[in-house]
């Protein structure tokens, strides 16, 4: 009886990070912590599961709300407000990058045995299996997004013994093509072995999970063979394992529609919208809350109490007024991102603060600037003055006093006052100081905020989770693959729903900018921007490193109260823009960061993986 290669990582089912395959206590109950045959493993069915369930914890890849923030300030999403300015200029070589032929291995492992118990019923073995099968998938998706084609292994196991001839264990890469063809190949295999998500918790994959990842990897596919090469020096290298063949897009495309389409017309979600009359929450709980969701289709899920995974985004970020702990505002959303929603009746989303003559606009109540925006602005960033539990936010970074016939501009200390009794800056911020747990961005994070009592305690953190695939990304594939087919009927019908639950005038027709834009706030925080403007060859343009560039450059929003006694703006609110203090470089992306560089101990270990291109 031989001991399982699965097990040298021990069965650990806390170590797993995801929440309950049947109930909760049922998936929990037992925390093997010893080295496992083969028999043990898959002559026990709670054991098969707990192996299983290990692997759903080991593909928590890319920017997601599991730790502070930081991956989101990274980009133009978010900017670092805890202590002294960041360093971020380029970006760096691996960001990001995925490579973990181990969990290839473990899984291909894990396909064996299963095939061979005989301590499960046949169905529970072909859900088994599909679920392995995807997690496999979803791990090739994840290596090709960075790094292009690389070596498809299929369901071998290799087994390495002392002077054997190792040249048949050297793969070389696939094609770039050729590896979203198999993660497309392998999605629509799984969904005929998958259920249809009909009361199925939302950490697992169900057929519409594998139908979600095969219209995502199509998409992709299709928009790199499309926009990489319509750049003037296509990046590619001559075997193909970066660059896809123009000819293809349109093939691609198709996969990525039908996939959306099924999923939009016969799965259990929706658009949700149980809030109608509240759109901003709406779209919040759309994202933020599990119960009765109808929108989320997988996701990185928690649990408490039990799973000992739980997330300390809400600790770390929550509002210093609504703290419950000693931590607070580490990041908070900058400007880039907030003028990127919509007004309900005007495409640009510059907040308007100077009037035609350069003079300051004022507001009564500083909420007021946001006024008619895109509701999804609300559900996503708490704005100055917005409520949080049921209590406004206060941002204010100062006072503006009318002096001598211009504008002087006084800041304090947290919460102090005027001796009048007016406040001058508040304990929350905005300030341009390296003083930690201030907010410098002039607002803070909506979205994967926890309103739980207690979730922002270092004690008990927050069962947060973190949406993979939603119904809205099929709704966005969709429109996205019909502009590009030329449908753009279907396109218009297609990313119309979504402005529609945003609240935003309809569209009367589609273009790649319109998809960018759209896609840049429905997806906030989602771990989208980084590989869309990656695939649509924009990254370099958008984040082209120059001083001061509208969206290189971070910005940041600073409300003042108007002391002006005597006129009528006296009490009234203004608004600064600012270059953000605490983010000292436009963000610089270069052409070799569109492919992560191959890691030479990989070459060196199997000569027959070529280099990226710019290496």
């Amino acid at each position: 009886m031989k001991k399982s290669s699965i097990s040298i990582f021990k069965v650990l089912i806390l170590a797993s990070g995801i929440t309950c395959f049947n109930s909760c206590s049922d998936f929990l109950e037992r925390q093997p912590d010893t080295i496992m045959t083969d028999d043990q493993i898959f002559g026990d069915a709670v054991m098969i599961r707990s192996v299983l369930a290990n692997y759903y914890g080991r593909v928590n890849w890319g920017q997601s709300n599991s730790g502070n923030g930081y991956d989101y300030t990274i980009l133009d999403e978010a900017g670092k407000s805890d202590g002294g300015p960041d360093n971020i200029q380029g970006y760096s070589n691996s960001l990001w990058r995925v490579y973990d032929y181990t969990l290839i291995r473990n899984i291909n492992q894990f396909l064996q045995g299963l095939r061979e118990t005989t301590a499960l019923a046949a169905a529970d073995k072909q859900v088994y299996e599909g679920e392995a099968r995807f997690l496999r998938a979803w791990t090739y998706f994840n290596m090709a997004k960075g790094l292009g084609g690389m070596p498809i292994v299929g369901d071998e196991v290799f087994d390495y013994e002392s002077g054997m001839d190792v040249t048949a264990l050297q793969y070389p890469r696939s094609t770039e093509a050729g590896i979203y063809d198999y993660v497309i190949e392998e999605c629509d295999a799984i969904s005929t072995l998958l259920p249809d998500g009909t009361n199925q918790n939302s950490a697992r994959a169900n057929k519409w999970v594998a139908l979600m990842l095969k219209a995502r990897a199509a998409i992709y596919a299709g928009s790199l063979a499309n926009y990489n090469n319509k750049m003037p020096s296509p990046i590619r290298t001559s075997g193909g394992e970066v660059g896809i063949p123009a000819d293809r897009a349109a093939g691609y495309y198709e996969q990525a529609l039908a996939a959306a389409k099924d999923v939009i017309e016969n799965s259990p979600y929706e658009l949700q919208l149980n809030k109608p009359d509240d759109l901003e929450r709406n779209f919040y709980e759309a994202l933020s809350v599990k119960d009765n969701n109808k929108e989320v289709i997988w996701a990185q899920d928690r649990i408490y109490p039990g799973s000992g995974q739980q997330t300390n985004f809400t600790t770390q970020n929550i509002p210093g007024s609504h703290a419950e702990d000693i931590d607070r505002a580490y990041a908070g959303p900058i400007l880039n991102l907030v003028e990127d929603f919509e007004y309900t009746d005007n495409r640009n989303g510059d907040i308007r603060i100077r009037d035609g003559q350069g003079d300051y606009i004022f507001y009564d109540d500083p909420l007021d600037a946001f006024a008619n925006k895109d509701a999804r602005l609300g559900g996503t960033v708490i704005l100055p003055n917005a409520p949080f539990k049921g209590i406004p936010v206060v941002l204010q970074a100062g006072q503006k006093v009318w002096n001598n016939g211009a504008w002087q501009t006084i800041t304090s200390g947290g919460d102090e006052e005027d001796d009048a009794g007016r406040l001058i800056t508040a304990a929350n911020g905005p300030n341009r100081s390296s003083e930690p747990y201030v907010n410098k961005t002039g607002f803070f994070f909506r979205k994967f905020l926890d309103e739980a009592p207690l979730a922002s305690t270092r004690g008990r953190n927050s069962d947060m989770w973190f949406p993979r695939f939603r119904f809205a990304e099929a709704v966005l594939i969709a429109a996205e693959a019909a502009m590009e087919l030329g449908q753009q009927s279907a396109a218009v019908g297609y990313i119309n729903q979504v402005r529609d639950r945003a609240g935003i005038q309809p569209l009367t027709s589609v273009t790649l900018d319109d998809i960018i834009q759209e896609r840049r706030v429905e997806f906030a925080f989602e771990n989208h921007r980084y590989w869309d403007l990656k695939r649509f060859r924009r990254a370099h343009i958008v984040w082209n490193g120059v001083v001061n560039s509208p969206t290189a450059q971070q910005y940041a929003l600073f409300p003042y109260l108007v002391v002006a006694p005597g006129t009528e703006n006296d009490g009234k609110y203004v608004f600064d823009r600012l270059v953000f203090s605490n983010s000292l470089h436009p963000r610089f992306f270069e052409l070799r960061n569109y492919y992560n560089f191959i890691d030479l101990g990989w070459q060196n270990a199997n000569p027959k993986i070529v280099l990226n291109p710019f290496q």
